[in-house]
């Protein structure tokens, strides 16, 4: 009984069960919410998350609002406690998506490089076993989604595995090799070596089904994903006149990030002093970019085709897919200024960013998903590539048209938005249908402001590479909390210098950018400043 005029309060506590198994509870009856471990878990990640200082309070404000998006996308398995992966997006996507959870965390590594470490234990305890044509399971294959239910955190022990990804298995031995150059704990690294060599077998043995050298998809059944890349719209691979590319497909980016992978695995061999090995790698790299340089350009466009199709004819549309092919250093010096100047073209820079397809393409809607709307997370990737070929200017014009986007679409920016050209709308229309938060757009201005910095460690080698190119707008400039093998660094910019602190024991600072790989390059002699992607 309840007396007049008093209080009682009642807490009932709702506790679920799956096959008999209650689920711990995540906090107890009258405990403060702050307590309870998932806002503990968030709190944590917020004090570590770099913090930002600049005059520029629209760049602060979305950073921090990133950090905040990414600290609640955040999915902890309950076999696996201490691993960490980043559910792709609210509110469709809260699941792992191999391409997408291995981005996001590439951008985040001056965050938290665990995150990375947690995706790539994950992906590689799914990885492929057997071939199965409706899941699209190869041997070695890095998987493209978990679909489960309503449980996130499940579903990262079960539900069900599709692997229709052509890229998530390069992408897995890209950022085991950058893990490694950020200076997480070699044993970790060490372990996940042997899945990194199932993923180059299965790049070779069954992502080029003709064997041509080029890596290829074309889904197994009808029930699959007919585009396997990450513009896997049934529409999202056309030429120029709007005719769509019939698969097997190759496309240019994830010839790149075959490269990149490549050139990893010969630099893990060289670590170990393994130079036959090491050789083997650099020269199947050297000997795809070769190719690559020589059958997807276009010299009478000035650009790469976006892919290869069936009859290994160029689809010659003109298309975002080539600047990936600059952040992975896969594109001879000789073709990048016109690559730069065609991807800033107005047929492709909309003002607030870049198209993934040119508005005088046939397939061309800038309300489409992927042919010819702006994606921030692309977005920094191409502006990473133009800033590693030395196209400054360039690169610092896509971080503004984001940055002014973010501030007329509530401070965050989302999935996507379309492609209409600022000066027909001086406002970004919002895309209806995209999420927001979503993890790799959340995660995309961490990697702006490290491509300003050009902040570019090897700590197995002892050094570190920076060379900061911030706007002036954006200055003085100050980034603490940077992680980096174990040590948080700060990084103070003025329109007078620039000086870095707190870098770990022995780093020794190389006062430049990172420079492409070129053409001249074979990688078959590893200098001490050779660069890797």
């Amino acid at each position: 009984m309840v007396a007049p005029r008093a209080d009682v309060t009642v807490s009932v506590q709702v506790i679920p069960a799956l096959d008999g198994i209650e689920t711990p509870p995540r906090y107890g009856p009258g405990q403060p919410i702050e307590t309870s471990q998932p806002a503990a878990r968030h709190e944590a990640w917020r004090q570590a998350a770099p913090l930002v200082s600049t005059p520029e309070e629209r760049l602060s404000s979305l950073l921090a609002t990133s950090a905040e998006d990414i600290g609640a996308l955040r999915m902890f398995d309950p076999d696996h406690p201490d691993r960490v992966v980043v559910a792709a997006g609210v509110p469709w996507f809260m699941t792992l998506f191999g391409r997408d959870s291995l981005l996001t965390s590439w951008m985040l590594l001056p965050v938290d490089p665990t995150v990375a470490l947690g995706t790539l234990q994950t992906l590689a305890q799914l990885q492929g076993n057997r071939v199965d044509p409706l899941t699209e399971e190869e041997p070695g294959r890095i998987l493209h989604e978990v679909r489960a239910g309503l449980d996130a955190e499940t579903a990262l022990g079960g539900g069900n595995l599709y692997y229709g990804s052509i890229d998530s298995t390069p992408l897995f031995v890209m950022l085991l090799g950058e893990l490694r150059r950020w200076g997480l704990a070699t044993s970790e690294v060490d372990a996940l070596i042997p899945h990194a060599d199932r993923a180059l077998e299965w790049i070779e043995q069954y992502g080029d089904r003709d064997g041509d050298g080029f890596v290829e998809y074309q889904r197994a059944t009808d029930r699959g994903l007919v585009n396997q890349g990450w513009k896997d719209s049934f529409d999202g691979v056309s030429f120029a006149d709007g005719d769509l590319a019939k698969p097997p497909i190759a496309l240019a980016e994830v010839q790149g990030y075959a490269y990149a992978a490549f050139l990893t695995r010969a630099h893990f061999a060289r670590e170990t002093g393994e130079g036959d090995v090491s050789r083997h790698w650099s020269e199947r790299a050297l000997q795809l970019k070769q190719r690559f340089n020589r059958d997807f350009w276009l010299p009478d466009r000035g650009y790469f085709a976006m892919a290869l199709d069936a009859e290994k004819r160029p689809v010659d549309a003109l298309a975002s897919n080539m600047g990936h092919c600059l952040w992975t250093g896969m594109i001879d010096e000789d073709k990048a200024a016109s690559v730069a100047r065609r991807l800033m073209s107005p047929e492709m820079f909309t003002g607030f960013g870049v198209r993934t397809l040119g508005s005088t393409m046939g397939a061309y809607n800038p309300m489409s998903y992927h042919n010819g709307s702006v994606w921030p997370h692309d977005n920094a990737i191409v502006a990473a590539g133009l800033m590693r070929y030395g196209f400054v200017p360039e690169a610092q014009r896509i971080v503004r048209g984001l940055l002014d986007a973010s501030e007329q679409m509530g401070g965050r920016l989302p999935e996507l938005f379309c492609g209409f050209n600022r000066q027909e709308f001086n406002l970004p229309v919002a895309y209806p249908t995209s999420c927001s938060p979503q993890a790799w757009s959340a995660a995309a201005p961490l990697y702006l402001l490290r491509t300003l910095l050009r902040f570019d460690p090897w700590v197995p080698f002892g050094k570190v590479w920076c060379d900061p190119a911030v706007p002036e707008g954006f200055l003085p400039l100050r980034v603490d909390r940077f992680d980096l093998a174990g040590s948080k660094v700060t990084i103070d910019i003025s329109r007078d210098g620039w000086h870095v602190e707190g870098l770990p024991e022995g780093m020794v600072l190389e006062p430049s950018a990172r420079r492409p790989i070129t053409a001249t390059d074979t990688g078959l002699h590893f200098d001490s400043d050779f660069d890797v992607s």
